[in-house]
Parts: C-alpha cells; structure tokens; sequence
C-alpha cells in the first residue's frame, strides 16, 4: 500500500524521548510520547506541559503522528483532531519500556499530577 498522505514507515523515531525536553536546560519532562508519521520527531503528548508534539505539527504542516508509547500503534490526525489509519512504522514502535511514564527519570516534578493540560 502506498500512503501518500505524508506518513512516511521507513523513517526511525528522532530518539527516545521528546526532542525538545531534553535538549532543554534544565530538562523539561512529558507524561506520554508521540511520533510523527512523517518525520520520526518524537513530541511530548497534549497533556504534557509544553505540548511538544503538536507545536511540531504548527510548525513543520505534517499532520499525522502514532502514539509512542508501549503497547500502543494508534494514529492521530492533528488536522482533523481524529484517529487516523496508517501503517506500522519502523522500529523501534515505542520508547524503551524501563522508560518511567511520565518521564524523563530525575526530571519529573513531585506535583505532575496537577502539571498536566487536561
């Protein structure tokens, strides 16, 4: 099958947490993963603080993004605010399962809870 719709499956996740929490100083954290199915940036989720994942749709157009966290391969169209369909996407499918959630491990407020965008 052939996805035209900008989710390209060959390309690998950009690391394995949210690109711009941890390039952040001091670390920023995120409560659940998200992969673009275009690029492989891996965003922080829509609960998470800073929304990471959906600043990167705002700015790059590309739309699609499955969730990254284990044992989940649903598909999220920020266009359209709606599950979507796409293909499995090259590996790895999720960040590494010793991985706290939220995370990243020592960067996680004690008051996470009531940190997240609901």
């Amino acid at each position: 099958m052939t996805y035209s719709s900008g989710i390209h499956p060959d390309v690998p996740p950009s690391g394995n947490g949210c690109v711009e929490c941890l390039a952040a100083s001091p670390s920023g954290w995120w409560f659940h993963l998200r992969r673009c199915a275009e690029c492989g940036h891996v965003g922080c989720c829509d609960s998470s603080p800073s929304q990471h994942a959906r600043a990167h749709y705002r700015n790059s157009g590309h739309r699609r993004i499955q969730s990254f966290e284990p044992g989940e391969d649903w598909y999220w169209d920020f266009a359209t605010d709606d599950y979507a369909d796409g293909p499995k996407l090259a590996a790895p499918a999720h960040h590494p399962e010793d991985q706290p959630v939220p995370g990243p491990a020592g960067a996680v407020p004690a008051d996470w809870l009531q940190r997240l965008h609901r």
